[in-house]
Order: C-alpha cells, then structure tokens, then sequence
C-alpha cells in the first residue's frame, strides 16, 4: 500500500481512531524484537526500514554488499521476497534470467544483480544454502524485524525527511514497531537525507550511545543527465512516491503528471497502455523506478526511463571500521 497522509498528522481523525490497534500491534511487534534468533554459521548484518515503507532499506543492503565485496567478501542477500506468489519452502536462490517479480518478488530481482539472492521464509535454511554456495557473509535486506536469526551488526534505517511519521504503530502510523524498541535493538541508525523528524531521531539514537552514520540517495549521472529539461509522465508502485518525483525534478525534469499505484504493485497490460497513451498525449516520456522496472516485462520497458538511484554515505571510513569490527567479534564467536 502507499502511506496514507494521516500516518504524518498525529492529531488526524483516522490516526486517533486506529491507535488503540495500533498500540496493541506495537506490543507484539515490540516482543518479536526482544527475541533472540538462531545464529547463523556466517556473519550476519539485518536491515531494517523505521517504518512500513519508502525508507531507504534496500539501497542501504546494496551499499553494504558493496562494500562487504570491496572488503574481499562473498556477501549473499537473504529475503523472504515480498510479493512473490507461494512456491516451495526450500529456499529458491534468484536467477534474474528466469524468474520474474511474481516467482521471487521485486527487490530480489534487484538484489541478485549486486549478489547471490537467496528467497525463502526459513531464514536458516537460506543461510546454510548461501553458505553451501560459498557466501562468506549475508545481509538481510528484511531480517531486523523477523528476528528469525539474531544479526551480528543491525542497522535501522530513516528517512531524514518523514522520520517515524506520527510516531504511531500500523494501522495507525507508519512505524513497524515502537519508535524506542526499535532504536534499542539497533546497533546503529543510517540517517538518509536532511530533515528535522530524522534530525530528532539521530539525537535520540545518540543518547543512547549508538552511531549514526549519514547517507544520500544520489541518482545515476547517465539517467540525470538524460532527464535534464525532459518532459516527463512519472509513475510508480512505491510506499512514499513521491520521494521519486522529487529527485525527477531535481535532475531537471519538467513532471507534467505523476500516476503512483500501492507498494510491489504488478502492472497490468492495460495499464502500461494507458500510461503510454498519456504519455503520447502529453508529449512526455514515461520514467519510473529500477524497483518497478523488475515488475515490467522487457517489452514494456521499451522507451521507458528507468532512474537508478545510489546510497553514498558520508563517512564511509567509519562504516567501514564498524564492518571490520562486526566481520571480527563474529568469526571469532563462531571460530569461523
């Protein structure tokens, strides 16, 4: 689904009637964060997102796998694959040339670019076959909530701009948890952006004596470049879309009309048509995401913008130092 306005207005009518389901969902998730999972034969680093959505979690797995490679590592993304229709319960691992959004889910398809993907709701059994494939490390790009395997480094990650919303738990905000259950169980916060709600966060998450490392999401120069003074028909199946029509318009591009659909949307055939037809009446050219690109088929995607988009971190020598240190106190835990 997309985040409903009111998840920003706590005083809002519909907030304030979904808050007692949403305190009762905020209890048990708060319990299921407590809990100590099984501990994997690999080190292992879990990425949470603060809220249901748009945060940032799956570019910060990218960035991680990025640098756990740089580092001589053999990372591998562990998911459950949301979206994905129900198939057999061994882990599949994800070949972008045969499956598609509905066998693994979106994201999968753009983690199994960066690294061996491996989809399945046993968490364990995923990490022993990424293992059995020569993995040396994995990253959970939706594992900080499950708590199904307990991670050596979890990093919680917020949007600088939204923050945790309202402060409410689903359904009546947007948070997946309580914001201080979650920040306790976090070894560290990725800050994403600028913004007063992150900014409060990050003091939060600094009381508790904890790091905060800072990121921005940078658009590929290739795509900037090409969208510069384009007239552009966005559209999107994302959380919070409109974080994508502001970097469109941040490169320059002149968004004459913006169509959003609900969070891992599939697209339907006639929909693609009616977006190409707009497009043609608008004299504009269709743009979306590398996320919703994994749910069009290669001939959809013709003539089509596909705007990628990089987490750069700030201080990239002191996530670096916390990687060693996580890489280390694990192995020599597991005698690895």
């Amino acid at each position: 689904m997309r985040a409903p306005d009111f998840w920003r207005a706590r005083a809002s009518l519909a907030s304030r009637a979904l808050a007692p389901f949403g305190a009762l969902y905020g209890a048990v998730a708060a319990a299921r964060l407590a809990h100590t999972g099984a501990r994997a034969p690999l080190p292992t680093f879990a990425i949470g997102g603060l809220t249901a959505g748009g945060d940032g979690k799956t570019p910060t797995a990218l960035a991680l796998a990025q640098l756990l490679a740089r580092y001589g590592e053999r990372p591998a993304f562990l998911t459950r694959g949301y979206g994905r229709k129900a198939g057999a319960s061994e882990p599949i691992r994800v070949d972008t040339r045969l499956h598609a959004a509905r066998d693994v889910g979106d994201e999968p398809l753009l983690l199994a670019r960066a690294a061996p993907t491996f989809v399945g709701a046993d968490r364990m059994a995923s990490a022993l076959r990424a293992q059995s494939n020569g993995a040396t490390a994995l990253v959970l790009d939706d594992g900080f909530h499950s708590r199904r395997l307990a991670p050596d480094l979890a990093l919680l990650v917020v949007d600088g701009a939204y923050g945790a919303g309202n402060g409410r738990c689903l359904p009546a905000g947007p948070l997946r948890a309580p914001l201080d259950a979650q920040l306790t169980q976090a070894d560290a916060l990725v800050l994403i952006g600028e913004g007063d709600a992150g900014a409060a966060i990050a003091a939060r998450t600094k009381a508790l004596g904890k790091l905060v490392l800072r990121a921005t999401m940078t658009t590929n120069e290739d795509a900037a470049a090409r969208l510069r003074g384009k007239v552009i028909v966005a559209f999107a199946g994302l959380a919070r879309p409109e974080k994508f029509q502001r970097s469109l318009q941040a490169c320059g591009a002149d968004v004459v009309a913006t169509r959003w659909f609900d969070d891992h949307h599939l697209f339907t055939q006639r929909e693609v048509d009616d977006l190409r037809a707009e497009a043609r009446r608008l004299g504009a050219t269709l743009a979306t995401t590398e996320k919703d690109a994994a749910r069009l088929s290669a001939e959809n995607l013709a003539a089509i913008e596909i705007v990628a988009a990089t987490l750069m971190f700030g201080d990239p020598e002191a996530l670096q130092r916390l990687i060693h240190a996580t890489l280390a106190k694990a192995r020599a835990a597991t005698h690895l």
